[in-house]
């Protein structure tokens, strides 16, 4: 039986303590494992989720210490030193985890002097848990007259619960921190919000209580993230939880999750709305793809950035359903094959259909029709997306054959990233390679490339500028000066990318960047009637959710359900003559007829 208890000792920590202790312990919130003595396995569920502070709540009966709610609770196998001393030895013993912050906060339910005398006698046959450096012992609940905190062993500590209660300097500094009863303050049920009246009363009480200089706590609260963020803000240092695993993982990721407001920002430009919706001819398209775009990661870009975007003044939107032909969740390849072809596919499959066969692309049929067409991306000019514009192949993987397709493809601009796959490639031949984005404004050749790097693109984080939205007024200006109708496809590829990571500080800029190069379509569409001009994404990506944030502060947390694709609807949003074409909800590869329907008009 006890072989057995440690192998699921070790798997437990072997699985979360490792991670989840030490990344709990590079925050300054502790977690504390309120009622831990509830759980299945108490001590190992708490500090293997990654609690740093662990409530013990002890009676002395009969000389011993058992763990119990109450009196009437006690189970003579549950004792102090069976459900927390002994684990606590063991997982030193085995080194399982570094303990960098660890709490026992006993919670004393029986006569303060009595109970204090035994549980110090019994953590005196510890020795290795009474002289760790990182581990502390508060005493709560029952505790004896501060003005005696001193005749007690430096490895007690105590729990202060009166602020009317003035401590001498020395009582003082044998306090490990100060916890209060939240009920007292507020009756918020984590739900929502604070009342403004209960926000000014927990805030001006916290406030109080930090003038001690001790980590603060309160009990008796809401158990929800809403809740852990709201006392976050506030300043609570050790939060409450029958949730440690659910808590641990809630805060520990929180850094990331929290946009503040930056540089980075997408000047609005209002459309004048003359052609939008006009029954006229459409010459131009310009297609944008928000890879991973969905919903909440343009809500999260547009509430960053002062509330609104270029993208949010348009008027003609709808909502297009991404499944794939073979899978309920899409990758980009399958999604960008039906934008470009009309023709849903298996997932991994580029410009070909569910058996394989090569389909038209969007870019080969105008170009028999006497179109100039192009690609933008921040991805590599062979990923997914882009290459499902011009490229035939069973597998997005065959990267070799789909720089080959490129270079066999007929169009007329590319600027991407991925240069170093056609070091050994005649590219050149197809394509008169320039050097910067500004050469492509003014290039007199009928086809031109740019690679904007060797590998990928940086980040806009890390430096990338405004590097999308000038491709895109150069590509714009190159077509204009041919004087043919044209068909641009422009991808902000990284957006998917941050998703994977769940980044919302990536998301957001991501989002905010394309949307300069979205305001850059859009005054070419108001300079040039009949222009059409279509922004969407090929899936949704990471369950991207926004609980909270601030619109004074631009400040947005952002929520993940998955690191990968989701099934999700992503908007598809329509400027110019026959914008109106694309409300509704549809599936993705009629955007492919409907652009179609909207040029054979003419």
């Amino acid at each position: 039986m006890l072989n057995r208890l440690k192998i699921i000792i070790t798997i437990l920590l072997i699985a979360f303590a490792i991670n989840s202790v030490t990344s709990q312990n590079n925050t300054k919130t502790l977690i504390h494992a309120h009622n831990d003595y509830l759980q299945n396995i108490p001590f190992w569920n708490a500090f293997s989720n990654g609690a740093t502070s662990i409530e013990i709540d002890v009676h002395l009966k009969n000389n011993k210490l058992y763990v119990a709610h109450t009196q009437n609770e006690i189970d003579t196998s549950r004792t102090l030193e069976t459900l927390y001393l002994k684990p606590l030895q063991t997982a030193m013993q085995m080194k399982l985890s570094n303990i960098n912050t660890l709490q026992l906060m006993i919670d004393v339910k029986s006569n303060a002097h009595k109970t204090l005398n035994k549980i110090i006698k019994t953590l005196k046959l510890y020795p290795a848990i009474i002289n760790h450096k990182n581990i502390s012992i508060i005493i709560s609940g029952n505790r004896p007259n501060p003005k005696l905190y001193n005749n007690y062993p430096n490895f007690i500590w105590f729990d202060h619960q009166d602020l009317n209660q003035k401590l001498s300097t020395e009582s003082l500094n044998k306090v490990a921190m100060v916890s209060l009863d939240f009920k007292k303050y507020s009756d918020w049920n984590g739900k929502g919000r604070l009342t403004h009246e209960d926000y000014t009363n927990v805030a001006a009480i916290i406030s109080k209580a930090k003038k001690l200089n001790k980590p603060f706590r309160f009990w008796g609260t809401p158990d929800s993230k809403t809740a852990w963020k709201a006392f976050i803000d506030l300043g609570v240092n050790v939060i409450n939880t029958d949730l440690p695993f659910q808590c641990v993982s809630y805060t520990k990721t929180l850094a990331n999750r929290i946009y503040n407001a930056t540089t980075i920002t997408s000047k609005v430009y209002k459309p004048h709305f003359k052609y939008d919706g006009k029954q006229q001819p459409v010459k131009n398209i310009i297609l944008m793809i928000g890879d991973g775009n969905g919903l909440t990661q343009i809500s999260s870009a547009a509430l960053a950035n002062g509330g609104q975007l270029s993208l949010t003044q348009l008027k003609n939107i709808g909502l297009l359903k991404t499944q794939s032909a073979d899978d309920f969740t899409t990758d980009s390849a399958a999604a960008a094959t039906a934008l470009a072809t009309g023709t849903k596919t298996n997932n991994r499959a580029i410009g070909t259909d569910p058996y394989g066969k090569t389909i038209k692309n969007i870019t080969e049929i105008l170009n028999e029709k006497g179109y100039s067409t192009g690609i933008i991306t921040t991805d590599w000019v062979t990923g997914a997306t882009p290459a499902s514009f011009y490229a035939h192949q069973k597998d997005r993987s065959q990267t070799s054959l789909i720089a080959n397709n490129l270079i066999t493809s007929k169009l007329n601009v590319f600027i991407a990233g991925g240069g170093s796959i056609f070091r050994r490639k005649s590219v050149n031949k197809t394509f008169k390679m320039v050097h910067n984005i500004n050469a492509i404004a003014t290039e007199k050749s009928d086809r031109v490339g740019l690679f904007l790097s060797g590998q990928n693109l940086p980040s806009v984080m890390q430096g990338r500028d405004n590097i999308l939205a000038n491709a895109t007024k150069n590509s714009l200006a190159f077509f204009e000066k041919k004087e043919k109708p044209f068909f641009l496809m422009v991808e902000a590829a990284k957006i998917d990318s941050f998703g994977h990571a769940n980044d919302t500080n990536g998301i957001i800029t991501e989002t905010i960047d394309f949307d300069k190069a979205i305001t850059e379509a859009l005054k070419f569409a108001d300079k040039n009637p009949d222009t059409l001009v279509l922004i969407t994404a090929d899936h949704e990506t990471s369950g991207f959710s926004i609980p909270h944030g601030n619109l004074k502060t631009h400040s947005v947390e952002g929520d993940f359900t998955t690191h990968d694709h989701t099934g999700t609807m992503v908007p598809i949003f329509a400027y110019g003559p026959q914008s109106n074409m694309f409300n509704g909800v549809y599936e993705n590869n009629d955007v492919f007829h409907k652009i179609l329907k909207c040029i054979l008009k003419n």
